[in-house]
């Protein structure tokens, strides 16, 4: 199960440190519309599995956390607060 993490205070702070030269203008949106997306029901474009609403929202397309990382492992990962199931 991945560990929470809020939008906000906690994960856009994150990426920002560790991806300083990323544009980061338009991630507050896109993490907003992905974790809406995952809530509604969407899945991997690959397998068929909910999708991880932060790694759709880096890599621009509907991917669940194996097929984005391809690790089977999400334990020690995140996800937007609110839909880590």
């Amino acid at each position: 199960m991945f560990l929470p993490i809020s939008i906000i205070d906690d994960f856009l702070k994150s990426y920002k440190e560790n991806n300083p030269k990323e544009d980061t203008k338009n991630l507050p949106k896109i993490l907003s519309e992905t974790a809406k997306s995952k809530k509604d029901g969407a899945v991997c474009n690959q397998c068929g599995q909910p999708i991880w609403a932060i790694g759709t929202a880096i890599v621009g397309w509907d991917g669940c956390f194996t097929c984005i990382s391809g690790e089977a492992d999400n334990s020690e990962d995140y996800e937007i607060e609110g839909v880590c199931f």
